[in-house]
């Protein structure tokens, strides 16, 4: 009789043991999947915070070497502007009257230039966002156009820069913020098209001071 009574305390024992071990393993198990949740929900704010984006349409190539050196300069992320049909050489022969530019110059309604795409991956996660261009009759090449009111800069600061050969910025930044109607646009830069790299990065780091 004692012999069952000692087994039975025994079993018993075993029994509380394994319950209790169990339940301390649940809440371990519990505190690790709370902690991974955290941890990415914290690497995933740093992620999206001061991020810069240069978006830049290039006709011959100067505006997409200035775009480039930025970008390698600040480490930042790039997107070109592709109109579907491209300009060729004979396209951008704005001393023929009957070049494409040219039409397209005279004619403001013909300027809406369809684009490969308008949507940068990840829009929402920069802080940053450089937009290039070349000048066309002293004005934003308007294959820009599409772009900027396609996309809200609603909490952004965005930062024109443009090449020519001889013309200035004037108000192609101003004009391009209007178009928008959202962002906080600052004013631009203009570079020649033999601008050197020193001076873009120069100025890039400048700008982000």
């Amino acid at each position: 009789m004692k012999l069952k009574k000692l087994m039975a305390v025994v079993l018993g024992c075993a029994l509380i043991t394994g319950m209790l071990s169990g339940c301390s393993s649940g809440s371990r198990t519990g505190s690790t999947s709370s902690d991974t949740t955290q941890s990415a929900s914290a690497g995933g704010s740093a992620e999206s915070s001061g991020k810069v984006l240069v978006v830049y349409y290039s006709a011959t190539g100067s505006t997409k070497a200035v775009a480039e050196t930025i970008s390698k300069t600040l480490d930042a992320d790039t997107f070109e502007i592709v109109p579907t049909q491209p300009y060729t050489d004979d396209d951008l022969n704005w001393n023929n009257s009957d070049s494409r530019v040219s039409k397209e110059h005279d004619d403001p309604d013909s300027r809406n230039v369809a684009l490969v795409s308008t949507a940068v991956e990840g829009w929402d996660s920069y802080d940053t966002v450089f937009i290039g261009y070349p000048i066309w009759w002293g004005i934003a090449a308007w294959p820009v156009d599409n772009f900027v009111k396609d996309n809200d800069f609603t909490g952004k600061t965005v930062i024109p820069f443009c090449t020519s050969a001889s013309s200035g910025i004037g108000q192609s930044g101003e004009l391009l913020a209007e178009m928008a109607g959202t962002g906080d646009w600052k004013d631009g830069q203009r570079f020649s098209s033999s601008v050197s790299s020193d001076d873009v990065s120069t100025w890039a780091e400048s700008v982000m001071k």
